[in-house]
């Protein structure tokens, strides 16, 4: 072999070792610093409420801070934008849910690019979105509310965080599939829409059980029916949509993670592994199925798919409804 073959192998190593040194340097160096978790909602919410969680668990793990900031506005884009336009360094995170995939249906134009803007990284706690009620109220079971509804169109109010959210949507589905007409009453947040129930200013509200089970623990609200094929664990006397009479099995709500598209591929592995991790604990397991949840994970490709398959199905259901985009 050649001195001047050795030199080159030599000089391919140096430049190979300076190219992926940056990376590695990048995780190991990560978190060095506040990591700011932007929640477009306001507080309380659903996503708020299981976000706060997980960057809890994560300032454990990583003994770095990580921080949420809420900045509610146009439906999640105005938070959703600011986190879009942050450096991709590892430090500004996006918080969302099943909502952020309806977000090309309910605008004509985004202030992001929706497909390009945001790498997903992690979704977790899969939870049942549930129609809840005050604990007094007159309503008893999903039947009794829907026969009045039938009886009485446009006379039975419930509430969201806002038109073009999950919950809004979620609830004009249901009525679709009931064949009655309810009328909607939005809110600031799901927050909000949650104490109207609570002062009888509104009748229900189909929300995730990740933000209801405080009150229907705490005995002020109840559940007559939730999403999915199968009863919780936590609540076995609260039928299915479809046990309650509705061909309908609603929609599962998730939270999940985003970074910035460009922050760094050995920083999102490691943000990856530590949700992993998170949801792994016994501690976040317990705090998921308190939640009426499922306390499961999903890495970025599953995740993408996941949102891809979400988006689409959300197209459909808005396409039912009179909703005109914004």
């Amino acid at each position: 072999m050649t001195s001047h073959s050795l030199s080159r192998r030599a000089l391919l190593a140096l430049v190979a070792s300076l190219v992926l040194a940056p990376a590695a340097m990048a995780a190991d160096a990560w978190p060095s610093k506040p990591v700011r978790i932007v929640v477009p909602y306001a507080p309380g919410g659903a996503v708020d409420v299981v976000t706060r969680k997980m960057a809890q668990k994560l300032t454990e793990q990583t003994g770095q801070s990580f921080f949420v900031e809420n900045r509610a506005g146009g439906t999640g884009t105005i938070g959703t934008l600011q986190a879009a336009k942050a450096e991709p360094d590892g430090y500004t995170l996006l918080a969302n849910d099943t909502t952020y995939s309806l977000l090309p249906h309910i605008f004509k134009k985004l202030p992001f690019d929706y497909a390009n803007d945001l790498v997903p990284v992690g979704a977790y706690v899969f939870a049942p979105m549930g129609l809840a009620v005050h604990a007094q109220s007159r309503f008893k079971d999903l039947r009794g509310l829907l026969a009045e509804a039938k009886a009485n169109p446009g006379k039975i109010t419930y509430g969201s965080g806002g038109a073009g959210t999950t919950p809004h949507f979620a609830s004009e589905a249901l009525g679709i599939a009931a064949g009655v007409k309810l009328m909607h009453v939005p809110f600031k947040g799901a927050a909000e829409a949650t104490q109207a129930v609570l002062s009888n200013t509104i009748d229900l509200q189909i929300a995730s059980t990740t933000g209801l089970m405080g009150n229907v623990r705490g005995g002020k609200m109840r559940l007559l029916a939730i999403s999915g094929d199968k009863r919780l664990a936590a609540l076995p006397d609260v039928p299915t949509f479809r046990e309650a009479g509705v061909p309908w099995n609603g929609v599962l709500n998730w939270t999940g993670l985003w970074a910035p598209k460009g922050t760094p591929p050995a920083v999102l592995a490691r943000l990856q592994k530590e949700i992993a991790t998170a949801m792994a604990t016994p501690d976040m397991k317990s705090f998921a199925e308190g939640m009426g949840a499922e306390p499961r994970q999903v890495g970025s490709e599953a995740f993408a798919r996941m949102l891809k398959e979400s988006t689409e199905a959300w197209g459909k259901v808005v396409a039912s409804t009179a909703f005109e985009r914004q």
